[in-house]
Order: structure tokens, then sequence, then C-alpha cells
């Protein structure tokens, strides 16, 4: 087997520089919180491919269900000739999102192609055309996506122009905006009501826990108060569950910890144990307001990957994968808590179930908005744990937060050497 020195030599002479890694070793295998590089070094897995292998690498039955339907067929595509996974699929997404109402769901490739569709499918329904997103957003790297999307760099510099009628508000950000949920909902509803107008929005795109945003959880209330707005001017409510969804936060979706019930849902990511599916979800006279033939593609629901969701659908049951988010969530927080008051540069502990971050700042430092973000030491502390075998991520409009996206399966004896490398990381630093 080559080396990962070697593959990054023939690498470097083959793949687009567009295109980045995170760390240089390249991945033999992978199970449970771990993975193994060719090199044989072991590392404790705090990405799970950024909080899609949910059920954890190789899954049992997710293996089983994939191996089993590559014997039958590969491919068809749904529009031609069609087959029961992909209806099974749809039938799981109705059981499981939020709202006790009658659903229809279209399968698609990716989150990002799942957002542009539910923004097709809210313009279609509504007869409108403005999109209201949210100030550190992400919602994808295609073009309409890109525009949902707030960083510029590395997500937008110089691949404009992008598409229009998006109009961007304030989100609720707790740690850097000191507003309560009401009072920054009413914040937001006022900017749309003053920049766009009620009367012409198709659609409010947001996500419960911002992603690459941060890992912003925004104010208890502000949720409900946007979907409730959402409701009385007529535009869908969309929630963005790509990164949330399947018991990433310590529920099925992040959207119920507030009882929210969105028009339309989004995801991807956890659902298919780390195979390209996504979905949008929704109130069935939304999305049958498509007429036949409007929405599709060629892979959209391939078979292979209906099979992978289906089985990793059952293993959340059936491991209650949800609970287990929540034990992470138990176990890590004290730690990083004990972490924060060790390091002043650590300005709060956020997140939902094994959804958590550190927000790093410069302390005793203000910037424009609220404590000074300290990307250098974030960058730091990942390049620390990376040398000494924690996959760990960053994130942030201001690339300076470090998220932790566990695989839910992790055991307590990986997460608990997992949450020592990342003390030791900060203390290299």
């Amino acid at each position: 087997m080559p080396t990962s020195a070697e593959l990054h030599k023939r690498r470097a002479a083959v793949v687009a520089r567009g295109v980045s890694s995170m760390i240089p070793s390249y991945v033999s295998s992978a199970a449970g919180g771990t993975m193994t590089d060719v090199d044989g070094r072991e590392w404790i897995d705090f990405a799970a491919g950024i909080a899609v292998t949910n059920v954890g690498n190789a899954a049992p039955r997710v293996v089983e269900a994939v191996r089993a339907q590559v014997e039958r067929f590969t491919h068809t595509c749904f529009m031609i000739a069609p087959y029961e996974q992909y209806v099974a699929v749809c039938e799981e997404l109705a059981a499981l999102t939020p709202g006790d109402f009658e659903k229809r769901s279209a399968l698609f490739n990716s989150g990002a192609e799942a957002v542009e569709n539910a923004v097709k499918i809210a313009r279609h329904a509504t007869g409108r055309q403005a999109v209201v997103v949210f100030d550190h957003a992400y919602h994808g790297r295609t073009n309409l996506t890109m525009a949902l999307t707030a960083k510029v760099m590395p997500y937008k510099q110089g691949f404009g122009p992008f598409a229009g009628e998006i109009y961007r508000v304030p989100m609720s950000y707790p740690l850097r905006d000191g507003r309560g949920g009401a009072e920054a909902a009413a914040y937001a509803i006022g900017q749309i009501e003053k920049t766009v107008g009620a009367s012409n929005v198709a659609a409010v795109l947001i996500e419960p826990i911002q992603g690459e945003g941060g890992f912003v959880v925004p104010a208890e209330g502000f949720l409900p108060a946007i979907a409730a707005w959402s409701k009385a001017a007529g535009a869908v409510y969309i929630a963005d569950e790509i990164q949330t969804g399947f018991c990433r936060t310590g529920e099925w979706f992040a959207s119920s910890h507030e009882g929210v019930e969105p028009d339309l849902i989004t995801t991807a990511k956890g659902i298919a144990g780390g195979l390209p599916l996504a979905a949008v979800t929704g109130r069935a006279e939304i999305m049958d307001a498509v007429h036949p033939g409007g929405l599709g593609g060629t892979y959209g629901g391939n078979p292979i990957a209906c099979a992978a969701a289906l089985a990793s659908i059952e293993t959340m049951r059936e491991l209650d994968l949800a609970a287990a988010a929540r034990r992470i969530e138990s176990i890590a927080r004290p730690r990083l808590e004990a972490l924060a008051a060790k390091h002043p540069s650590i300005a709060e502990v956020r997140g939902r179930g094994a959804m958590l971050a550190l927000e790093v700042v410069i302390p005793g430092e203000d910037g424009p908005a609220g404590p000074a973000p300290d990307a250098a030491t974030t960058a730091a502390v990942a390049k620390a744990a990376h040398e000494l075998g924690l996959l760990l991520l960053t994130c942030g409009t201001y690339g300076n937060v470090i998220r932790l996206l566990p695989p839910l399966i992790i055991s307590d004896e990986e997460l608990d050497r997992g949450l020592t490398l990342l003390e030791q990381a900060f203390s290299a630093v």
C-alpha cells in the first residue's frame, strides 16, 4: 500500500488545487470512533465526515444492505423505472420529520441540491421570488446556494455573479448580539418587512443550529417566532437540517427542540451512512404544487443510497442514537466547560447533543461584533490536535470556532481519549 507521502505526490499531479484536505494523511479504514491511515496511524474521529457517518463508518447494517442492493441492480433512474427503495425512504421521512400532517418527499444527491430544490418548490408554490436567509448561514456551493451562503472565502470568492432575489437578515447569535430570542426575532422580522416586504417573500430559509457559520445556537424563542411570522406572511418556512438532522443534536431533527414544524425540511449528510443522498420533505400541498417532471435528476434517490439510508435509519432506531448524542453531550460538555475555565481564550461552549463547539477569541479585546475572534489560535489548536492524532474541524464566519462532530456510535473510551487530546492541543498552543 502506498504511503501518505506517495499518495500526496500523486494527488498533486492530478487533483485540482481548489479541492483541499484538512490533514495530509490518507485513510485506509475507519470504524466506530476511529480511523486508520495508510501509514498505520490511528486517529480519533471528531469529524464524522462533517456529520455524515452518524451511524459510524462501515456500519454493519449499511454494509449488508449496500452489498445486497448492488447484487440486485445499481441504477435505473427513478424517473424512468421506479423502485421500492425510493418510496420506502420517503415513507420514513414522512414519519420521522417534525409535523403531524400529510407530507411528500423528493430525493436528490447532495445538501446543496436539496436546498436548491426547496427554493424552487417554495417559489413555485407561492408565486413569489424573494428568499430570506441569515447572517453566518451556509447552504452549499452551487450558484444559488453560494448566493444563500454568507461567508465569502473560500466558498464564494471569485465565483460570481450570483443568483438574485436573496435577502440576508441578522441571525440570533447570543454571544455577539446580546439579544434574547424574541428581541432578535423582532429585529430580523423588522428588517424583512422594511427591506423585502412580507408579501414578496417566497421562503425563509434557516439552519436550526448554524453549521459552517460557527455552530451558532439561536436564543430560545427565535426559531418559533421566525416560523410564526413566515406562516402569517404566507411564506414557506424551510429548515436546513442537512448538518443537524438524523439524531445529531439529541433529537431526530433540531427543529424539534423548540417544537418548530417546518413547511419544508432539507436533509442529507447523516441520512445514508456515508452514501450520497439528500431530500426535500414537506407539506403535501406545497410539495405537490410543482407540475410532474418539475423535480428530479438522473441519480437522485439512487437505489444503493436508498438501501443505505433505510439501513442507517434502522440502526438509529435500534441503537437510539438520539439518546447516544445526548450521552455524548453529557460527557463532553463538562470537560469542555472545564477547558474554557482554564483557557480565557474560549469565550463560549455551545451546541446540542453531539454537535458542540468552542468559540476562540482574543481575551479582553473587543471587535466590531463582540469579543475579537482569534482565527490564528483556532488554527493552531486544530493543527496541534491533528499532530496528536485527533481529527478536528474548525468553522465560523471568523474562522475562530472549533467544532466537535463525533460519530454517534463512538465509545465512551474513544470520546475520553479525544477530549484528552483536545485538552493537550490547547495546552500545547
